[in-house]
Order: C-alpha cells, then structure tokens, then sequence
C-alpha cells in the first residue's frame, strides 16, 4: 500500500506540497507590501527606488 505523502513538507517540482508553501509565501509577501504601504505611505516600488 502507498501511503500519500505529508501536504506541508518540502518537496522540490510541481508538487501539491510546492504549490502550498508557493500560496503561503505569496500570501506573506502581499501582506508585507500592504504593510510597508500603510506605515509608510508610499508603494513598494518606490520603496525600492524604482519610481
């Protein structure tokens, strides 16, 4: 019998393990940028010198 891997551990590839922590990251860098925003009152990209 196989058994399903773990959904949270770290595995390389297109994986649903892979595709998990990929939405957790975006989720976390999103809300850093709403974040930098509303403390600082200016956008990412001018954060970053870009604009």
């Amino acid at each position: 019998m196989i058994e399903p891997q773990p959904r949270n551990r770290w595995n390389w590839g297109f994986t649903p393990s892979a595709e998990n922590w990929n939405g957790r990251l975006a989720m976390i860098g999103f809300i850093s940028a709403v974040v930098l925003e509303l403390t600082t009152g200016q956008g990412v990209l001018h954060f970053l010198g870009i604009i």
